[in-house]
């Protein structure tokens, strides 16, 4: 268990944080006051990163070693957010991609990448959660991407497994309105971190007015978070385009489940 959480801000859990996105998130929790519970694949990592936070901070930094995509350790991880009382808030930033076309392509791989984006998460997500919500109180914070939103620029099946984490995250935020419960979805857009070399992808081939820091990626999400914003979009400078969007889509509703097939269907 972590040691002074309880004293402050409580413990944040983060996956995928031996690198990127969750490296970062580690450290700028840890500045704000959080204990750490970092878990990710590589014990090696992790430990230096603890040692570097407990040294720039004196925050408890808990290492847990595990891999996401095994059914086991994702049982290891949940069992920890929901045995651990300090734990109040839960960054789900492990994911995989496997960008490239499904003909030809390795399903093993593909398997993987969705137990590790989309069961792994949800699985952390339910039980963080309903823990949470024992307790009065927590934050959830689940890292989807853009290409939830456009599908349609990339092959394979990364795009579709973001989309879950996007739609999944907007039905507990409905669910679970009005209670002590936050919870935000942040969609990066290309961001410089290992996550593209791990992929097969060249980021240098990308123009790079397109490519932000990861620094200031997590910078935007936690701002994000302070400001209450459900979903956070870095790099969009009009929330409100977003907004018109979510309120297109919901104005489809009572015409999506009907009585009758629509007249162009009709013979």
């Amino acid at each position: 268990m972590s040691g002074n959480g309880a004293a402050g801000k409580g413990t944040a859990a983060v996956t995928g944080a031996s690198s990127g996105i969750g490296r970062i998130y580690a450290e700028r929790l840890a500045a704000r006051g959080y204990d750490l519970v970092i878990v990710a694949r590589n014990a090696e990592r992790l430990e230096a990163l603890a040692a570097t936070i407990r040294s720039a901070t004196g925050r408890s930094v808990d290492v847990l070693q595990a891999d996401l995509e095994k059914p086991a350790d994702i049982r290891r991880v949940a069992d920890r957010v929901a045995g651990d009382r300090a734990v109040t808030l839960l960054v789900n930033n492990a994911g995989a991609g496997t960008e490239g076309p499904v003909l030809g392509t390795d399903i093993d791989r593909v398997e993987a990448m969705v137990q590790l984006n989309v069961v792994a998460l949800t699985r952390l997500a339910v039980t963080a959660v309903n823990a949470f919500s024992a307790r009065g109180g927590g934050t959830l914070v689940n890292i989807a991407s853009v290409v939830a939103l456009m599908p349609e620029v990339l092959l394979g099946a990364y795009a579709g497994t973001k989309a879950f984490v996007l739609a999944f995250t907007q039905s507990l935020q409905n669910e679970l309105q009005g209670s002590p419960v936050r919870i935000q979805a942040v969609l990066p857009g290309l961001t410089r971190t290992e996550f593209f070399d791990r992929a097969g992808l060249a980021l240098d081939s990308y123009p790079q007015e397109m490519v932000m820091s990861v620094e200031e990626l997590v910078d935007a999400a936690l701002a994000g978070l302070d400001q209450g914003e459900l979903i956070t979009i870095p790099s969009l400078p009009d929330a409100g385009d977003f907004a018109r969007v979510s309120a297109d889509r919901l104005a489809l509703v009572p015409n999506l489940s009907r009585n009758h097939p629509a007249e162009r269907y009709r013979q």
